[in-house]
């Protein structure tokens, strides 16, 4: 297992919060654009610069030869270059990233982070760049796709999850395992020791690419949202950005509706890590931040042109 160890090094990864923050990396903007007349109200922790937290977990994020890429790394420089800031790129583990950016230490985090009501009480959150629910990683020979078929079967997932107490509720469930690390449920789905797993779809998505002889899927979960609404949730994945820094956060969100979303630049930059399937950018059919961080008319961006 030295290679998928070697995929995952970095989610299970310990890294001090204090040294990273003392050791941002610039990261190469090419083509660094002006800022134009719109965001000039923009304020960031270094002025002209982008302080974007981040944690390693591929395909989402990384920090090769000191640029930053992964699907939602090379949309972040995307939207960095078009608010005519530098990016500057610090590396962390996920609760130093939260933190870090409600004291205002980075302008923004990110990597596959889901939109949830109680983080827009401590950021601002942007507009989504893709959508998932919850998948069922499995052998490829399986067809699990209910919560009816989690019966008598294992289900592995990470502690601290926020669906594990959901997960234990599951009606005849076999046994829930809970791991420290992606890595650790992967190890055991691979080996047979778990009949499905629960992870960041991404994070998944991007094992199968790269290790096909794994022989494993990942199928969405049917949802049944009166009994188990969180599991049963396709998730808005989003940007958080300081508190203070509003006028980041509405700069970026611009950049989202009125460029990324219109030419595809979402779909073009996940297909290349193997996540062009149209569900990425299909929108939930009741959006839950609306009427909360959106207004009452909010309209969720769609990517369907796309695949027209």
């Amino acid at each position: 297992m030295d290679r998928m160890n070697s995929l995952w090094k970095f989610a299970s990864r310990g890294i001090s919060r204090r040294d990273v923050l003392a050791s941002g990396v610039s990261a190469a903007a090419v083509g660094l654009g002006s800022r134009p007349s719109w965001a000039q109200d923009i304020k960031t922790v270094e002025p002209g610069k982008l302080t974007i937290a981040m944690n390693g977990d591929m395909p989402m994020t990384q920090l090769k030869d000191g640029v930053l890429s992964g699907t939602d790394g090379e949309l972040m420089i995307y939207i960095a270059n078009k608010l005519g800031l530098e990016p500057v790129v610090v590396q962390m583990d996920w609760a130093a990233e939260i933190e870090a950016t409600k004291q205002g230490k980075v302008d923004v985090m990110h990597g596959a982070m889901g939109w949830i009501q109680p983080r827009t009480e401590i950021m601002n959150l942007t507009d989504a760049i893709y959508y998932f629910g919850t998948l069922l990683a499995q052998k490829t020979a399986n067809n699990f796709g209910t919560f009816a078929d989690m019966k008598d079967h294992s289900v592995g997932t990470v502690t601290g999850f926020t669906l594990v107490p959901e997960l234990k509720s599951v009606e005849g469930i076999g046994e829930v395992k809970l791991y420290d690390t992606s890595d650790g449920v992967l190890q055991d789905l691979v080996a047979g020791r778990l009949d499905m797993a629960i992870l960041d779809p991404p994070l998944v998505q991007w094992g199968i690419v790269q290790h096909p002889e794994w022989d494993i899927k990942q199928v969405p979960l049917e949802p049944i949202m009166d009994t188990y609404p969180i599991m049963s949730t396709k998730y808005n994945v989003i940007f958080g950005v300081n508190k203070d820094e509003t006028a980041l956060a509405d700069a970026m969100s611009k950049v989202i509706v009125e460029d990324i979303w219109p030419n595809c630049v979402n779909v073009q930059t996940m297909a290349n890590y193997g996540m062009g399937d149209k569900a990425w950018f299909i929108p939930p059919p009741v959006n839950p931040r609306t009427g909360v961080d959106r207004p009452a008319d909010y309209a969720s961006p769609s990517a369907e042109h796309c695949f027209s």
